[in-house]
Order: structure tokens, then C-alpha cells, then sequence
């Protein structure tokens, strides 16, 4: 398959005051999850706590789409996080959103559940180095499974703590750990990867679909000899469990899938199809495909798709050390019919057109 090319991209324009992270990072530095909910667009940096709402504005005459009124939600406000937004004089911990999903009036929401090992850094010595590559992180806020209400207000959509009979949620859990983890720690394929950082084939989340009240969570890893995992939950009505499914009663099934050595890097359904962003595991550039599923959303039972049951629909392009496809949405204007929206993580400087803005590409779908 040839690499494809964009139709067209859009220009994420940030307020210049909510681009900045800190510690010399940007919104337009990159990105991990996008969803599309009519004319607004919501974002996740990996490194924050918070969702970024823009607006659909217009597209130009060369096909580039415009975006403005850049606004933040802090997830703090809606959502009992397992860490305090004040802890060790740090203002908050970040969640690494990895996926993004809208259904049924919520934003879901998954972080990547994975641990962290630390980078050696070039100014220091050997050992420090050694030091470094040997310490583990836990990050409490990374075991994040939510929902938030989203109402209409002033023609634009916001997030609410409750809105109607929806109300924000998320999967009980702590400081090590949420409901989820605690199902898999005996789990004979997922538990030995649970205190593996994600970085080394650990345990990682980072794609998420809602159908019904059905959550498929993506892992980019472990990928077992070239077999990637796809996790299916359900939580009860008030969010804050797992629910048993199927006749017989599992907190969660497995769905591998032959993705070609690849892990799970995003997830969105086109109608019963699961789309499938697909790419390297481990520290790579690349490749990346797309790949469908078709009657995903179907499935009453654990399953294991050969290559030959899953069809590839894109290869995307992908930078040397930059410009990871990361977040996948589905993507429809005025102009043009559904296609993919894709962000990327470590953006490259061809895509940060000025310090507030970044360029998202688009794809048709065949």
C-alpha cells in the first residue's frame, strides 16, 4: 500500500496563554487524542490534566480549515481524580489522556494506565544515567477511566458535572491503581505486563471507542508475538464500576488482533466498523497504518482476527523523530463528507506554523 496523502489539514489556533505548559512545552508541540462533537473539536495534551475546545470557523479557498475560541477544561472541576490538583507544590498531575470518545451525551475519557520509566539525560554521568533508567514511576491520575457531560450553550457545547440525567464519573480507583487493574492482575496474557513501563512493551492504553455502553480500550501494548489487544468493559449506571458481560460474567474481554507487529495507537467506530490506528510499540518512528474492523460494534464474544479479517484503509506518512500520528477522530465539515482527522505527537516545526498554531491533517476515507 502507498503512503497517503491529506486532502486537506486544519489549523489549531491556541490563546497564547493556554498553549504554554511549561518547562519550555506547548499545546502546539504536539498532541495524543482528538474527537469531534459537531463544530467543536476537543483536544488532549498527554501531559496535562486538562480537554481543549476549539471551534470549526472556516475553510479557506486552499482547503485549509480554520479553528478558533480556544478554551480549557480543567478535568479538577468535574472529576474526583485519584491525585489532588495540589500535591507536592505541583499544580497538577498530569492523566496522559491517550483517547478521547463521544457517546450518548458524554465525553469519554481513558488515560494510558502505564508506568513510567525515566530518560537519561546527556549531562550527566554514567551512573546518574544508570540511576535514572532504573526508577519507575506510579502516576495515580494515569489510572483514569471517565465520562463528562457535555451541554449545548451560546450555539457551542461545554462540559458539565451533570446535565439532565447524565453525570460525570469516572471507574473507582486510587493512587496504584483502578478497578480495571485489579481484574487483570491475574489475568494469564496482561498481568506479568502490568508493572512494565509502557515505553518497554508495558501495559499501555492508548486508544479509546464508545458504542452503546460499550468501551473498547486499545492497547499499544503488550503487542504478544505480533499479536495487538483490544479490551472491552461496560461500567454500571453511575460510572463508577466495572459490570460484568456476557452469559459469562466477565469484567472484561480480550480481542487480539494481527496488526503486522504493530500496537494500538487510537480507536474510532464508523457506524458498526472499528477503526484501528495502528503503530509501533516501542520507541519507533514508524510504520503506521489504519486499519478496519468490520461489525466490530457487533461482537458478543472474546475474539482473534487473523491479517487477512482485518482490512487496511490508510498508510499514513510519519516524520524522523517527529510527527507520530497519535489521536484519530472521525471528520466531517460542510465541504466534505466523513474522513479521519489525525494529531501527532512531537509535532514537527513544518506543522507549528507560529508558536499558537498547529496543523492537523485530514484524510478521505475510501
Amino acid at each position: 500500500m502507498t503512503t497517503h496523502r491529506p486532502c486537506r489539514q486544519v489549523e489549531l489556533q491556541f490563546e497564547p496563554k493556554l498553549n504554554e505548559l511549561g518547562k519550555n512545552k506547548r499545546l502546539a508541540n504536539g498532541l495524543s487524542a482528538v474527537v469531534q462533537i459537531e463544530d467543536t473539536l476537543w483536544l488532549a495534551h498527554d501531559e496535562t490534566a486538562t480537554l481543549e475546545r476549539l471551534t470549526l470557523s472556516e475553510t479557506t479557498p486552499s482547503n485549509l480549515v480554520l479553528t478558533a475560541d480556544h478554551r480549557r477544561f480543567s478535568l479538577h472541576e468535574f472529576l474526583t481524580l485519584p491525585v489532588p490538583s495540589e500535591t507536592d507544590h505541583s499544580p497538577q498531575q498530569e492523566v496522559d489522556i491517550e483517547g478521547l470518545a463521544y457517546a450518548d451525551g458524554y465525553i469519554w475519557l481513558v488515560g494510558s494506565h502505564s508506568l513510567k520509566r525515566k530518560k537519561p539525560k546527556s549531562d550527566q554521568d554514567v551512573e546518574s544515567n544508570q540511576n535514572r533508567l532504573a526508577s519507575v514511576i506510579r502516576e495515580g491520575n494515569r489510572f483514569l477511566v471517565a465520562r463528562i457531560p457535555v451541554e449545548a450553550h451560546k450555539g457551542c457545547y461545554r462540559l458539565c458535572k451533570t446535565h439532565k440525567k447524565h453525570t460525570a464519573a469516572c471507574l473507582q480507583g486510587d493512587e496504584n491503581g483502578n478497578e480495571l487493574t485489579t481484574a487483570l492482575a491475574s489475568d494469564p496474557h496482561l498481568s506479568a505486563f502490568l508493572n512494565i513501563p509502557g515505553k518497554d512493551n508495558g501495559f499501555d492504553i492508548e486508544g479509546l471507542a464508545v458504542v452503546n455502553k460499550r468501551l473498547f480500550l486499545g492497547l499499544r501494548g503488550p503487542v504478544l508475538r505480533g499479536w495487538a489487544i483490544i479490551l472491552e468493559i461496560e461500567l454500571d449506571e453511575q460510572g463508577r464500576h466495572l459490570q460484568a458481560i456476557g452469559p459469562d460474567k466477565q469484567l472484561y474481554r480480550k480481542h487480539f488482533l494481527q496488526l503486522g507487529g504493530l500496537g494500538v495507537r487510537d480507536l474510532c467506530f464508523q457506524n458498526s466498523d472499528l477503526l484501528i490506528l495502528a503503530g509501533p510499540s516501542m520507541v519507533l518512528d514508524g510504520p503506521v497504518t489504519v486499519f478496519r474492523w468490520r461489525n466490530a460494534a457487533r461482537i458478543q464474544q472474546e475474539s482473534f482476527l487473523s491479517s487477512e479479517q482485518l482490512q487496511p484503509v490508510l498508510k499514513l506518512p510519519y516524520g524522523e523523530g517527529n510527527d507520530h500520528p497519535e489521536g484519530m477522530s472521525l471528520f466531517c465539515t460542510k465541504q466534505a463528507g466523513p474522513s479521519l482527522i489525525i494529531v501527532n505527537d512531537t509535532a514537527s516545526p513544518q506543522r507549528q506554523t507560529s508558536p499558537n498554531t498547529l496543523l492537523a491533517d485530514v484524510f478521505e476515507l475510501p
